[in-house]
Parts: C-alpha cells; structure tokens; sequence
C-alpha cells in the first residue's frame, strides 16, 4: 500500500494541457505612441474627483460606493467566486466521513444456501481520487482566476459608477446653470416688454415692437419648465446610482462656471501600461486564464482515473461488543478507470475548450481595442472643448457688450426693436452655449479619468 501511494505522488506532479502563456496584442511603446503618451508615472487616485473641490460630489459618490446596486451585486460575485475557489481546492483532496449503522437481512427459504446477517457498524469512511494528472490543480487554476476575474470586474464597476455619479452630477449642475440663465433673461426680457408695452400704449411703439416682445418672453417662460423636468430626470438618475429612493442635496453650480480653469497639464503623463492595467481588461485577461486551465481539465479526462477507498471500524452482532478490539475491521480499494471507446467525446471536448479560449482571447483583444479608442477619444475631446469653449466664452462677452449698446439705442429712439430682438436672442444663446461647453469639459474630464482605469489599477 505504501509503494502505491508512494507512486501516485511522483505521478502527482504531471499536469497536462497548456500552461497560460501571456500574449500582448500590442506593444506597450507601440500603444503610448498611437495615444502619443509620454510615457511618464503619472498617478490616477481613485479619487480623482475630489480635484474638483465638490463637497457635495465627494458625498455623492461615497454613499454610491457604498450603495448602489450594481456595486453589491459584483461584491457577491466575487464571495461567490472566493466561495468557489475554496470548494475547487478540496476536490481532490481525501474525504472523510463517519459511518454509523445496523443491518438486519433475513433471506429467503427458497433462494438456496443463504445466510441471515444481524450487525452493529461504526467507523470511517474515506474517499480519495487521485490528481495524477493535474486536472484538481487545473481546477484550482481555473477558480483562481475566475476569483480574479470578479475582483477586477468590481473594480471597473466602481470605476464605471464613480464615473456615472460624477457625469450626472456635472450634467444636473449645467441643467441648473441653464435654468437661472433663461430666469435671468426671462426678467430682462419682462423688463424690455414692460417698456414697449408702455410705448405701444402711448402710441409710440407698432404692433409688430409689441407682440414680437410678448412673444420672446412665452418663448423663454416655455424652456423653464422643459429645464426643470430635465434637472428632476438627473435627480432620479442620481437617486439610481445611489441606490436611495429621493436622496437630497444642495445644487452649487459655481463649479460649471470655473470648469474651464481645472488643469490638464499633465494629461498625457500617463505610463505606456496605463491601458492594459484598466481593470475591465485585467478581468478579460483573467477570464482568458480561466478558460485556458479548462483545456487542461479536458486534457486530463483522457487519461486513467485512479481512486482509493477504504474503511476502518468495528462490526459486531451485538451493541456490546461493538468497540472491542476483536470487532475491529478495516479494509481498502484501489481503483482504476481508463476511458476507451466514447465515440470522439473525449477529444471533441478538448476542442471545444480550445475553441472557447479563442474566443476568450479576441475578446481580451476586443477590450484592449475598445480601452484604446476610449482614451484616444477622451484625451482628444477634452482638449478640443478647451479651445471651442474659448470661442464660447469670447462670443458671450462680445452679445453681451452688443446687447447692452443696443439696449441703449433702443432706450434712445435710435433703432428698432427687431435689431434688439435679435441680438437678445443671441446674447441668450451664447450664456446657453457656454454654460454647456463648461459642462461639457467637466464630463469630459470625467471621461479620460475612466477611461485610465479611474485609479482601480493602482494595485499593479
């Protein structure tokens, strides 16, 4: 008995199938040259967001990390994932169960020679299948990285609903930095029209002056209410994200004013690996580590299974002699199984797994693609809104000086009212452009934050 455990130990330590072999899609330098990263260590917090000095931000998106749905669910994903990993590394080991029971068998008179048995059993069963050929370690392999795969699936789940938090709160601020904008012109526009209300009722002023007034002041009286269900419709998103039913808090929008003063000096100090440490494609490089140890299951299910048996106990006729040492009894079986005839199933399965890690791996390259153009596209957008929010921010002060020029020559009797019309209506249109330009900058801050790996990748 020695001699044969002591052979299926040295055979123990064969493990068939593929080992992992990392494969990189693309070269780091090669990835850093197309985004035209420096290459330099800068670090992304994940706390980024506290840059913007938004106490009601940094609140928001705390009670978020600790709430919101999605997040939970992927928390018991991954007890679920360590859960499963545990039961894999007790799979091949030796089973142990204690085994108690009486028998009592009375045999029929017309079968022949028999024999009645009347007997008392207690002792220890064991069970153990041998992983000779490596498919427990497989196993554990496989779980592993199943483990980690849930882990960085957390991770870029919290990287994706800070993210959303911040873009709804950035995005809820502008609705609410527009709606002030149109109550604001809305009074100068109240104000315009009590003076040409007056005129046309002294005569002064035509009918065309008069309803043209009238009809910019419903114009702008209509666009409040289509704000405010917007800024309620961000406050229900909000309440989502947050996992609350009607979470309150205090608007400050005096950050989408500022937006254009945060700094991106140091945008493209990334390190040349900033991609690949994103966490949703760890999770896909580990979903294609799993997969792979699953070849090696296959693998191992073409060669011979080889288990061992055995009890050690007491049997006796009567309860009272049943833990004498006379009633002792102990026994154990070897057991070998070799697969012969099954038809291709054997082999077609090994394909299948193969298979499956094909596939597993041009998703991993899929995610890699998709983490590229992601930042390509955030670090291009948000220094594009820099510039066109310098033209927003030049063309609102330029309406501004002209509307308060031509207020005055309308005040004077030196114009008509459709050229003061038109140039309200553009001074209303540029405070709109602007304050969603300075919107759009903070959201797209957000957006290059994210696309790095919103500092979920700090852990490599």
């Amino acid at each position: 008995m020695r001699r044969i455990l002591f052979c299926c130990f040295l055979i123990s330590a064969c493990t068939v199938g593929p080992d992992f072999e990392k494969k990189d899609v693309f070269e780091d330098a090669q990835i850093a040259q197309t985004l035209k990263l420096t290459g330099k260590s800068l670090k992304i917090s994940q706390k980024w967001y506290q840059d913007f000095h938004d106490e009601t931000l940094n609140f928001l998106i705390a009670e978020a990390i600790s709430a919101n749905t999605d997040i939970l669910i992927a928390i018991e994903r991954l007890k679920q994932a360590r859960s499963a990993a545990q039961i894999a590394k007790a799979e091949y080991l030796p089973m142990l169960n204690l085994k108690t029971g009486y028998d009592y068998t009375k045999a029929s008179k017309n079968i022949g020679l028999t024999a009645d048995t009347d007997y008392y059993l207690l002792g220890f069963d064991a069970n153990w299948e041998l992983d000779i050929w490596g498919k427990g370690r497989r196993l554990n392999q496989q779980k592993k990285a199943e483990f980690d795969a849930a882990y960085y699936t957390l991770q870029n789940i919290k990287n994706v609903i800070t993210s959303e938090v911040a873009s709804t709160y950035f995005t809820l601020l502008t609705m609410e930095q527009k709606r002030k904008i149109s109550v604001k012109n809305l009074q100068l526009q109240k104000d315009i029209f009590k003076t040409i209300d007056e005129k046309y009722q002294a005569g002064l002023a035509d009918e065309s002056a008069y309803r043209q007034a009238s009809y910019l002041v419903e114009k702008t009286k209509a666009v409040i209410p289509q704000l405010e269900a917007q800024i309620k419709a961000q406050k229900n998103a909000l309440n989502t994200l947050l996992g609350q039913l009607d979470f309150s808090f205090k608007l400050d929008d005096h950050i989408i004013q500022n937006a254009a003063n945060y700094k991106i000096q140091n945008l493209l100090d990334l390190p040349s690996n900033i991609i690949r440490t994103r966490p949703d494609i760890k999770a896909a490089e580990k979903a294609l580590v799993s997969q792979n140890a699953a070849i090696g299951q296959a693998v191992a299910a073409l060669y011979p299974n080889i288990s061992l048996s055995g009890l050690f106990g007491f049997q006796a006729s009567n309860l009272s002699d049943l833990v004498k040492s006379s009633s002792k009894a102990y026994g154990y079986t070897p057991t070998a199984v070799m697969p012969l005839f099954y038809w291709g199933q054997l082999k077609n399965a090994i394909k299948l797994e193969e298979e499956k890690t094909n596939e597993a791996f041009q998703n991993y390259r899929k995610t890699l693609l998709s983490g590229i153009e992601e930042l390509s596209n955030a670090i291009t957008s948000l220094q594009k809104e820099y510039i066109s929010n310098l033209a927003y921010k030049n063309a609102f002060y330029n309406m501004q000086r002209a509307f308060l020029t031509m207020r005055e020559k309308y005040d004077n009797g030196l114009i008509e009212y459709a050229s003061l019309l038109e140039v309200q209506q553009d001074l209303l249109n540029s405070q709109i452009s602007l304050a969603e330009s300075n919107g759009a900058i903070l959201n797209k801050i957000i957006a290059f934050y994210k696309a790095t790996g919103g500092g979920y990748n700090d852990d490599e």
